[in-house]
């Protein structure tokens, strides 16, 4: 998902330290070099004799061409290099994938069907597709974290070949988010050897990823057995590769067959131990761990291993975007990677004799520490055995600073008396929900959690809002947020994850077809956009855009209201949106000319908030300034205020239930506050922004409303947001005050701050009378009454 900085430029491509270098059929062909073995054991399975030598000699050449052909700190740009551009980069990659599988079964067949290889030739003919197997595991990474699902799969099939596939689920989705955590088994702490951690990573890669698979399907409310579950292709494609080997050569073959994937899998975890080996990701003071960034992964940058191994060795910037694609993987130098002392052969050796390995690296580790956290002088913490083998309690201190959930998780006992405790618990939870959590801080989590596509980031952003909703909720209800600060809380949510979605799917896009020609903004309109959000929103959004190919707009427009459809499905934030766009409106920014917007439109244009935005970098400014242009000075503005003038028809009676619909009630407060922006725009163009409270108490503070009549309008605003949130938050449709059971109406009278449920009912008889003096006054609408 795209977040600030997650798409190097090309000044940020220089700067990572490499030449920029551009694709093509000349610097993709060194990566044709791993395919070229394939030829050489065929050839030797079916001759036999000294024809089995040649691939055992182009194995053992990476080490002396390392020597030979030096560093390699080249790099592509990322942000122009799209994917149709990477053809003949990633056809290599493609063609190992078909050939492997084709190459062992001929292998295989000539050893045990046809039978006309020695004993002698056999066992060296085993060692070669052992040698070669080895990576499956570097195709087959890199083919699970593609974007299209034919390489995802093609990528499973390769390592279920290796009886591994449930790597394809624990590597993106616990790995990647945990990386550098105690929580990540995968990350060897310092002092931790090999042989440790082989036995402990391989049993936690089944284990976690079978309860990621689990969770995800409960959170979609379906059995762990349901036919999504990838672990059933797992299993079927699994016994499929033993099921020809059994074919092929008998049950005595199957042992060997599991000796063989023992053999890679150690070699892939071998791998995996001495690219993040003794590195921490830090805690910050908010309790959380830092964001992976290059530093958390050693590199290395030699490039003949480069070529053979498709970049594996720029796994630094594969943990800081894991979806970039392998040619596009930067080189990291010192400044911003630990480097490795040797290349991935002799890390290897060095790895299997764990006493010569903490004397090379640990002093390397603390270099490093120092290098890129000067500040830290105590690392015991997270080096620990303790951490170690207990990462739950190493986040014991987390837990009791999360304030996200402050009132849930700090126990009692912990301030003087129950009346301090209750108002310590509701102070942090408004300071933190209503200032610190900001949707910023919100994009940030977001991004933190692997999503491989848009269609998969659509289920994170769901997961994650419901998750935050569901907290909101409790903290409303508990009284620890009023329901009108829980909306601008909500409505933080909401952009958040309506901006991190639409960026998915504009990063889709431009992986396909290269990045944006012109410019696209994303605004989110009505309640969403004034900060007054409330369970089960209506989504209503506009695009606008400038300069962009009609063929690539309609892609992405299209796109936008798929996922956007999407996310407001099982979501506890949003309505579900309805098949069709008519909640989706797109226009040109040539519309936005002072003639062009309709009265109706510019009614809609005056609670508007900008979520998105993607192209020219100063795309949010012209779409602000056309926006203000339109309802300042728009031809249609006139008609638009004589719109705001006209009373509701047929006003239902003062009530909880007609809080909308009453004389006074929130239908005609909102009115009242959208012609106080328009009528009064052009004075304070600041009114242009925020909710129907916020432009009342700006209309008084800067003296375009008498301040009474503002303050009171601000009150009833704010008691309407109140009630309604509150009734979002507990209430069906029908509901009846009087037959809802006691904590209910207790919830709803200190929404609004009244004892009972009978003084509710009359504060707003009396707040909606007043109210509805205040709009005729306000809006000259008492001869119309």
């Amino acid at each position: 998902m795209a977040e600030d900085g997650i798409r190097l430029g090309t000044r940020d491509a220089a700067a990572a330290g490499g030449q920029l270098i551009e694709p093509s059929i000349r610097t993709a062909l060194p990566h044709f070099l791993p395919v070229a073995v394939f030829p050489l054991i065929l050839v030797a399975a079916a001759e036999g004799g000294w024809w089995i030598l040649a691939p055992f000699v182009f194995f053992f050449l990476t080490g002396p061409m390392d020597m030979l052909f030096g560093r390699d700190e080249r790099n592509m740009d990322p942000a122009n290099t799209p994917e149709s551009r990477l053809f003949w980069h990633n056809l290599p990659l493609w063609l190992w994938a078909v050939l492997w599988p084709v190459t062992f079964v001929f292998t295989m067949w000539q050893i045990f069907v046809v039978g006309h290889l020695s004993f002698w030739e056999s066992g060296p003919m085993v060692a070669v597709l052992t040698i070669e197997a080895q990576a499956i595991f570097i195709v087959g990474h890199e083919l699970i974290h593609r974007r299209s699902t034919w390489e995802r799969r093609l990528g499973e099939f390769l390592l279920a070949s290796a009886s591994y596939p449930q790597y394809a689920t624990e590597h993106v989705h616990v790995h990647h988010a945990l990386v550098g955590t105690p929580l990540d088994v995968g990350s060897a702490p310092k002092g931790q050897s090999f042989w440790r951690y082989f036995p402990r990573e391989v049993a936690s890669n089944f284990t976690s990823s079978w309860k990621v698979v689990r969770e995800r399907l409960a959170r979609r409310r379906l059995p762990v057995w349901h036919r999504s579950n990838p672990f059933w292709r797992y299993g079927l494609e699994t016994a499929a590769w033993y099921a020809f080997v059994y074919w092929m050569a008998g049950p005595w073959a199957i042992p060997v067959y599991v000796v063989l994937c023992l053999l890679l899998v150690f070699s892939m975890k071998l791998s995996n131990y001495i690219q993040h080996y003794g590195l921490r990701r830090v805690r910050l003071p908010s309790g959380r761990y830092e964001k992976a960034r290059p530093r958390h992964s050693w590199s290395a940058s030699y490039r003949f291993s480069n070529w053979m191994f498709y970049n594996m060795q720029r796994h630094a910037d594969h943990h800081a975007v894991a979806s970039r694609q392998f040619p596009l993987l930067q080189f990291r130098g010192g400044a911003e990677s630990p480097q490795m002392p040797g290349n991935y052969g002799e890390m290897f050796g060095l790895a299997l004799r764990p006493r010569r390995w903490f004397e090379k690296m640990d002093p390397l580790v603390d270099q490093w520490r120092a290098h890129f956290y000067p500040e830290i002088d105590d690392w015991r913490a997270y080096d620990s055995p303790v951490s170690e083998a207990r990462p739950e309690a190493f986040e014991l201190l987390d837990n009791l600073q999360d304030r996200e959930f402050t009132d849930l998780d700090i126990p009692g006992g912990f301030g003087p008396n129950e009346d301090f405790e209750t108002t310590a618990r509701r102070g942090l939870a408004r300071l933190y929900w209503t200032y610190e959590f900001d949707v910023g801080e919100m994009r940030s989590q977001i991004s933190e959690i692997p999503a491989q596509d848009s269609d998969e980031a659509v289920d994170v952003v769901r997961n994650w809002s419901n998750d935050k909703a569901f907290q909101i909720g409790m903290h409303t209800l508990r009284g620890n947020l009023s329901p009108v600060e829980a909306g601008t809380a909500l409505a933080n949510l909401a952009e958040a994850s309506i901006a991190a979605v639409l960026a998915a799917v504009e990063e889709d896009l431009a992986d396909r077809r290269g990045p944006c020609e012109g410019w696209i903004a994303a605004a989110v309109l009505g309640d969403l956009a004034g900060g007054d959000a409330a369970p089960d929103a209506e989504l209503e959004v506009l695009l606008v855009h400038d300069g962009v190919p009609a063929d690539y707009r309609e892609a992405l427009c299209r796109g936008f209201l798929e996922a956007l459809r999407a996310l407001s499905q099982a979501n506890l934030l949003f309505a579900p949106a309805p098949r069709g766009g008519k909640w989706v409106e797109v226009r040109p920014l040539a519309d936005f000319a002072l003639s062009a917007v309709p009265a109706e439109t510019l009614l809609r244009l005056v609670r508007a908030r900008r979520v998105f935005a993607c192209g020219d970098p100063g795309i949010g400014i012209r779409f602000d300034e056309a926006r203000r242009t339109v309802l300042v000075d728009g031809t249609e503005r006139d008609a638009a205020i004589a719109a705001l003038r006209a009373p509701a028809a047929g006003p239902a009676e003062p009530g909880l239930a007609s809080l909308d619909d009453m004389r006074g009630g929130l239908r005609d407060v909102e009115r009242a506050a959208r012609f106080v922006q328009l009528a009064h725009g052009p004075q304070a163009p600041e009114l242009l922004a925020g909710g129907a409270a916020s432009a009342f108490r700006t209309a008084g503070a800067r003296g375009l409303v008498a301040a009474e009549t503002a303050g009171r309008l601000e009150e009833a605003a704010r008691t309407w947001r109140n009630l309604r949130g509150m009734l979002r938050l507990i209430a069906d449709d029908g509901f009846a005050v009087e037959a809802a059971p006691p904590k209910v109406r207790a919830a709803i009278a200190l929404s609004c701050e009244c004892e009972d449920s009978d003084a509710v009912d009359g504060m707003i008889r009396e707040t909606a009378a007043r109210a509805a003096l205040d709009i005729d006054a306000l809006c000259g609408m008492g001869a119309d009454r």
